[in-house]
């Protein structure tokens, strides 16, 4: 029996369209610089906030109406969910899906009890992937809900939690190989500390690295080779995790000898609670050549905290799209809608409403990027900055041919530093403002 009955698979109508079930921009097959949109946005929609979500914060309980949910945290429960799943993501056309250990299985009453119901509901996955064709972007484990994380999990200062957790990495893993997952996500929800009072910062760090290192090379013994990625978040619910945003990830990555084996998945809520935008954050990562995924969503800035709204924003997916396309493009990983409706949005069909709006918002940032760069005007105005840097003295520093001294005599010499450009950045403005 279907879950959504009054729904048929999503269609795309263009811009003149008024249907609220049906696309506006995203057009899987359109091509756009030379790659379909979906090959661009491999749109993935998240297990726990989609089917798992209850509407509920922290002054009220959940509002949520699933009538395929019987509210209970049975096996058979947890199987039926699976199929209503499929059901929404094949109607809605996304390619993709992710999920966490415990959003997908109930945790048992002993680690083997877990891992048989995680067995048990993977053999459903695996059944209604093949059925619908959608693929697993990536799995990982909740290392954070249950009490025994309190303080952590491979930062606990309990060596049993940390290797309950190992455990439970080791299945998570497992089961995204047999599910054909092409990667998998560590996210140190708890990963960080409350107090430096009863924190030996030091040590944790070193137990995380390890813990990562034995992931990796159990990944390497069973054949696994999707990628492995950090997602960075500052807070919450710790005051301060030590994935805090891209940048100290990267450090902790190339202090530990892991950058080789791990990427970032990198979520905007995340980055602006670190007080970043997501721009700088995706850059940062592509620098670094570490940009692997994203994690789709933005929050509300006068509420201050991860709100997990679905991007609805041009400017942000226009700017999310063009520095995407500028390292490359996605490849193993995804724009993966770690979104919930909000507590108000109660219907099932609101679901449906918010990933449409979402994949048509960075369907239209993906469209209007690929017009600013065949445009060229801002690419132009970036090379012409630097232009300094392309020959003569530039070209010479860059290339190592001057010490402090050979520049101070250089300098000595010319008496001054030529004049500088302007910076326009409002002419920069205006035009990205042309293409929206």
């Amino acid at each position: 029996m279907e879950a959504f009955p009054s729904v048929s698979n999503i269609p795309f109508e263009g811009s003149g369209s008024t249907n609220p079930l049906a696309f506006k921009h995203y057009n899987a097959e359109e091509e756009v610089e030379g790659r379909t949109m979906r090959d661009h946005l491999r749109f993935s929609v998240v297990y726990w906030h989609t089917f798992r979500g209850s509407g509920s914060d922290p002054f009220g309980p959940g509002t949520m109406q699933r009538p395929w949910d019987d509210g209970t945290d049975s096996l058979e429960n947890a199987k039926n969910r699976v199929r209503v799943a499929f059901e929404f993501i094949d109607k809605l056309g996304a390619p993709f899906y992710a999920f966490h250990d415990r959003d997908v299985a109930p945790e048992g009453a002993s680690l083997s009890e877990s891992h048989a119901n995680l067995e048990a509901v993977a053999d459903v996955l695996e059944e209604e992937q093949q059925r619908t064709g959608v693929r697993l972007l990536w799995g990982t484990a909740n290392l954070f809900s249950h009490p025994r994380y309190m303080h952590g999990a491979a930062t606990s200062c309990n060596a049993e939690v940390f290797g309950m957790a190992a455990a439970q990495v080791k299945k998570a893993i497992e089961v995204t190989h047999r599910l054909g997952g092409e990667g998998y996500v560590f996210w140190g929800g708890r990963e960080g500390y409350q107090t430096l009072w009863n924190t030996d910062m030091r040590r944790e760090q070193a137990h995380l690295a390890r813990f990562l290192h034995m992931a990796a090379d159990y990944a390497k013994e069973i054949g696994f080779q999707g990628q492995f990625y950090i997602e960075p978040k500052p807070k919450e619910p710790t005051k301060h995790q030590y994935d805090s945003d891209a940048a100290a990830c990267l450090n902790f990555l190339r202090e530990h000898g892991l950058k080789g084996r791990f990427k970032l998945n990198l979520e905007t809520n995340h980055a602006t609670l670190a007080g970043h935008t997501m721009q700088h954050e995706l850059d940062v990562a592509g620098a670094a050549d570490a940009l692997g995924s994203i994690d789709a969503n933005t929050g509300d800035l006068l509420l201050g905290w991860d709100t997990d709204q679905f991007p609805t924003d041009i400017y942000l997916t226009t700017q999310c799209m063009l520095t995407l396309m500028k390292y490359g493009g996605l490849t193993t990983g995804g724009v993966n809608f770690d979104a919930k409706v909000r507590r108000e949005s109660f219907d099932p069909l609101d679901l449906f409403y918010a990933h449409i709006g979402g994949m048509d918002a960075f369907a239209r940032g993906l469209k209007i990027a690929a017009a600013i760069r065949a445009d060229g005007r801002l690419e132009s105005m970036l090379r012409e900055r630097y232009s300094s840097w392309d020959s003569g003295l530039g070209a010479e520093i860059e290339q190592g041919r001057h010490s402090l001294g050979t520049l101070e005599q250089h300098m000595l010499e010319l008496g001054d530093a030529a004049p500088n450009a302007s910076g326009r950045q409002e002419l920069l403005e205006n035009i990205v403002n042309e293409f929206l």
